[in-house]
């Protein structure tokens, strides 16, 4: 079956990956393994990471590639595969995974979206600073120590106490009900 994907050179992509487990934590145990892999990537097939937040079974990324290029397809296959490389092979593989030289660590598809405007930007972004809070993790989102929000702080973009539970910031503001 053939995918229908956002064809678009130089945009900026939004996606969500999840574990094949979502009960595994591998992502937040094993954190510095997945940013070794993302800077392999970045480093090989540049793209300005725009927000991103690692949860213990998905995370949330946003990408900006360069003028001329789409291929964000990829740079997601790769990170995963250097991810999964690191791991002890402790999961089961089922006949299809295996019969593809896959391991059983990550779901096979991811959701992707097409950036459309500065309006859609700042709310994915926010999005992905607040998921942390949503999902129960922290009640600020600076105390989740896996997202790129400490870097908007630190630029002055946000203030450490941006996306506070007990803040009247709306889960509306985010797109949800």
């Amino acid at each position: 079956m053939k995918y229908r994907r956002a064809n678009i050179k130089g945009g900026t992509y939004f996606f969500t990956v999840n574990m094949a487990d979502r009960k595994n934590t591998f992502l937040v145990d094993e954190f510095d393994k997945l940013r070794v892999s993302i800077n392999k990537v970045k480093h090989r097939h540049p793209f300005v990471l725009d927000a991103m937040v690692v949860l213990p079974d998905h995370l949330h990324l946003m990408m900006t590639l360069h003028e001329g290029d789409n291929d964000f397809a990829t740079r997601i296959m790769l990170f995963k595969s250097g991810f999964s490389r690191q791991i002890p092979k402790t999961e089961k593989i089922n006949s299809s995974r295996e019969s593809k030289r896959e391991r059983g660590i990550w779901q096979r598809r991811y959701w992707e979206h097409l950036i459309h405007d500065e309006t859609d930007f700042a709310k994915h972004v926010d999005y992905i600073h607040y998921n942390p809070v949503k999902h129960g993790y922290v009640e600020r989102a600076v105390d989740w120590k896996f997202s790129t929000l400490h870097s908007y702080v630190k630029k002055g973009l946000l203030t450490a106490d941006w996306g506070c539970a007990e803040e009247s910031l709306s889960m509306q503001l985010f797109g949800e009900r």
